[in-house]
């Protein structure tokens, strides 16, 4: 028999208690309702920042994670807007909506959280070593063609990612959009428990650190090294979800 549902509401609650008693920190590695998976997150929001830093700065104005930037872009190449690509912007469109069916047929396989997390992993870090090895082969200037092929392979592993993550229905942890992340900060300042206030608050610090070492790597060495930082990360935190064993 399956375990029943818990709501937002019921996550939140928990995870206060477990701050009341252990402080909200260690709720991040070990959250009672979640086990390892806000840490995991938390790490996968820093890749959305260094991909779509990658994606934007060296891909030609495209968004591979955030797909509401992605729309909008499609809009702007449509109308004949300078400096937006067509092609990369529906290839990362594109891309994206193939990797969230991917990995829906995954979703609806794999019904345990922890082997959905790392089968979900385990494919987006496959895309994220054929981007970068596409990436270091052309160097520090792409070709048109090699950077349409890159924003398609990201725009399907960050599909994957979210796909995953909606499933697994963590509090505040999308990884790759902030808007309702923001708007809980502010909306919720003087009632939202601590583990509550600080999870999303890391969630927003993850996404900027994520976008401003991208940056950093894109500018002043290649997007190669940024795609390499991203692929460590994915691994990390598959690592994380697969030594901790005891939680589901």
């Amino acid at each position: 028999m399956s375990p029943p549902a818990v709501s937002q509401a019921d996550d939140d609650a928990m995870s206060d208690r477990a701050a009341a008693t252990a402080g909200p920190w260690p709720a991040l590695l070990d959250d009672p309702a979640h086990g390892p998976l806000p840490a995991a997150l938390l790490i996968l929001t820093v890749v959305t920042g260094l991909v779509d830093a990658v994606s934007i700065l060296a891909l030609g104005r495209v968004f591979v994670a955030n797909m509401t930037g992605n729309v909008v872009f499609v809009g702007f190449a449509l109308a004949g807007a300078p400096g937006f690509s067509l092609a990369a912007s529906l290839s990362a469109l594109v891309g994206f909506l193939v990797g969230a069916a991917t990995a829906g047929r995954l979703v609806a396989r794999l019904k345990d959280r922890p082997t959905l997390i790392r089968a979900g992993l385990l494919a987006e870090l496959a895309l994220a070593v054929i981007a970068l090895t596409i990436s270091a082969a052309e160097g520090r200037t792409l070709a048109e063609m090699a950077r349409d092929v890159i924003a398609a392979d990201l725009a399907i592993a960050m599909g994957v990612q979210n796909a995953v993550v909606r499933e697994l229905k963590v509090p505040d942890l999308t990884t790759t959009v902030l808007t309702m992340t923001l708007t809980g900060i502010a909306a919720e300042f003087r009632t939202a428990g601590a583990s509550v206030a600080i999870r999303r608050i890391l969630a927003v610090l993850s996404m900027l650190g994520g976008a401003a070492l991208g940056a950093v790597l894109v500018i002043h060495a290649e997007p190669a090294w940024a795609l390499a930082v991203a692929t460590g990360l994915m691994a990390a935190a598959l690592l994380l979800v697969t030594v901790r064993r005891d939680w589901a």
